[in-house]
């Protein structure tokens, strides 16, 4: 029994530490770890909206007229429309925003629709390919005068706004010209309504300073 006892002594081995398994152990956690991380941040979206068509100035919408996004936006997040910010009755574009894109927080407010309006106008000669919904134009107009002479063009309206081009098989549309719905403000009416009826010459030149810029990100919400 005695010898058995001195046999286990003698097989029993002491306990040594490894270094080298600590450091592999600790290189395993902080890979975990890592991954983890990186996982997390690649799947920190924030969801916003976007324009389902092309949205005017003066224009209400609502959720209808619009797209919800999942992008990755990081610190220009709170620049954007977020899902949960959209007023229950919809909300008026200050300006516009081009189909496909991000809704800029900056672009909804209440006070436009009560200062713009939409009219009609009949487009003497042909229409830049530019000129598109959404797009910021000045409206030029020559007076008329007699024997279908007509006076130097001047500026009308600056910084109106397009809501449609109609279609050359449209109602309004004819030989003579193509008509554009804009939206003016109210106060400049009266004189566009007057050129309409006046039979003035009637010219859209798209206004480059009135452009919307894309935004940061718009690229990644798709289209």
């Amino acid at each position: 029994m005695a010898t058995s006892v001195q046999q286990q002594k003698r097989t029993r081995r002491p306990f040594f530490f490894d270094p080298r398994f600590a450091i592999g152990l600790a290189l395993v956690i902080a890979s975990v770890v890592g991954v983890y991380a990186i996982v997390r941040t690649a799947d920190h979206t924030t969801q916003v909206y976007a324009a389902r068509h092309p949205l005017v100035a003066g224009q209400r919408f609502s959720a209808d007229d619009l797209v919800v996004r999942s992008v990755q936006l990081g610190s220009v997040g709170g620049k954007y429309l977020a899902t949960d910010e959209l007023p229950g009755d919809g909300a008026v574009a200050t300006r516009s925003v081009p189909e496909g894109e991000l809704v800029p927080a900056s672009a909804i407010g209440t006070a436009a629709v009560e200062n713009e309006t939409s009219v009609v106008v009949r487009v003497k000669g042909d229409v830049s390919a530019s000129v598109t919904p959404g797009t910021s134009v000045d409206v030029w107009s020559a007076a008329r005068t007699e024997h279908d002479r007509y006076d130097p063009p001047a500026v009308l309206v600056d910084g109106a706004t397009v809501v449609r081009v109609v279609e050359a098989d449209g109602m309004v549309a004819s030989s003579d010209g193509l008509s554009v719905e804009v939206r003016v403000p109210k106060k400049k009416v009266a004189a566009v309504l007057e050129a309409i009826a006046n039979a003035d010459a009637i010219s859209l030149v798209p206004d480059v300073s009135g452009a919307v810029a894309s935004g940061d990100v718009a690229e990644q919400s798709g289209k």
